[in-house]
């Protein structure tokens, strides 16, 4: 099987007169969890939908596990389990009649997989209660356990977080890098909450108004977001030997107009400061900057709302 599990070429959705999806490009390698953020009506949950089969593409290829005959395709989203939008269930039924129910529909052979999901959602132990009496953070669990049903290979999670607490978060975050790790099930997780994604991803696409604007990995992330000592002086040369010499600081770049970027000793600002300003070096500016996700995001997209 290909180590390529989802690849989209040029994937468009129009509605009326408007593309909710416009020639979206996408790239998925086996182990990943990719995080796509994008605004509300930004085409997260249209692409969601035309990957699955839920709606039909206008124009533009879906590659699955390396396949685009329309066939094996279908065959590929056997391998596929999803909770796109908010999770239905029966609400005068407990987790595991739910659970039954869909196994049931899906034809998914053996009992024994409703116990084994149960358990890595941690709704082992709900008994007898019914779902209508779940919290959020319990029913967007046992979404992600109906979508575990049958093992898949490829998990398509749909804004999964949002609307709930903190403590849950954290709890489906850590539910999420157990089944990625024991699992061996690469994830696609849609969310606007772009500070949570950061301590979950291993690779991110930006899209807006329907397009895919830019993919990296947390490594190319960690490069864009990196903070640093910014320092305007006037003799940037001298000062860099100065704190080479004092400090011990070799971790910088030298720009045009005397600027400084120093990316160690980032809790030395003052100290520098200090030091530049009793050499005779005269310092217009010394901040700490750089960007977390959200902040790079918003630069990227230029700050635009979608309702």
């Amino acid at each position: 099987m290909s180590d390529t599990v989802l690849k989209t070429y040029n994937l468009s959705k129009k509605y009326k007169n408007s593309y909710a999806c416009n020639n979206v490009s996408m790239n998925i390698k086996k182990g990943q969890i990719y995080g796509l953020i994008g605004q509300n009506g930004a085409g997260k949950t249209t692409l969601f939908r035309m990957i699955t089969g839920l709606v039909s593409k206008d124009s533009g290829e879906i590659q699955l596990f390396g396949e685009t005959d329309a066939k094996k395709l279908d065959l590929g989203r056997g391998f596929i389990g999803s909770l796109i939008e908010t999770p239905a269930f029966y609400g005068g039924m407990t987790a595991r009649e739910n659970l039954e129910v869909s196994r049931l529909v899906r034809n998914i052979a053996g009992k024994e997989c409703i116990e084994e999901v149960l358990g890595l959602v941690g709704l082992k132990d709900t008994g007898k209660k019914k779902v209508k009496n779940f919290s959020l953070g319990m029913k967007q669990r046992l979404g992600i356990a109906n979508a575990l049903l049958g093992n898949p290979k490829f998990l398509m999670l749909d804004e999964p977080i949002n609307g709930l607490d903190p403590m849950s978060i954290v709890e489906i975050r850590e539910l999420l890098k157990k089944i990625n790790k024991e699992k061996q099930v690469t994830i696609l997780i849609s969310s606007h909450i772009l500070g949570e994604l950061s301590e979950l991803a291993t690779n991110y696409g930006i899209i807006n108004d329907g397009k895919l604007i830019e993919e990296f990995s947390s490594k190319e992330l960690k490069e864009k977001c990196r903070q640093y000592i910014e320092i305007n002086t006037n003799d940037a040369n001298k000062a860099v030997v100065i704190l080479e010499q004092e400090l011990e600081i070799f971790d910088y770049e030298v720009l045009p107009g005397n600027l400084i970027k120093v990316y160690s000793h980032l809790d030395k600002v003052g100290k520098i400061n200090t030091l530049l300003s009793s050499k005779s070096i005269e310092v217009d500016k010394i901040l700490l900057k750089g960007q977390n996700l959200e902040e790079y995001f918003i630069k990227v997209v230029g700050g635009g709302r979608h309702e």
